[in-house]
């Protein structure tokens, strides 16, 4: 049984060239073709299957880790499907 999660996450690099980071970052989530991902100004957020999900975003969070020692990630995880 698949479980719908949304997820809105925001990050925030902690260094003087930050933006790259974040744009990566979500170019590479929007690459998963069985995830939704929209984005604002805000945030961005992630539709899809829970598990799959937490496995995407864990996956890419060690890559941003890796490349970005310090920084702070801020989420909401809603187990439903939000999306608009």
């Amino acid at each position: 049984m698949s479980l719908p999660l949304s997820a809105e996450i925001s990050l925030y690099p902690l260094a003087d060239a930050y933006l790259p980071v974040i744009k990566d970052f979500v170019e590479r989530l929007a690459r998963y073709d069985d995830l939704v991902v929209n984005t604002n100004t805000m945030s961005t957020q992630v539709f899809g299957d829970f598990r799959r999900v937490m496995e995407v975003l864990t996956d890419e969070l060690e890559r941003v880790y890796q490349q970005v020692p310090s920084q702070v990630l801020v989420c909401k995880f809603i187990n439903r499907d939000l999306r608009p």
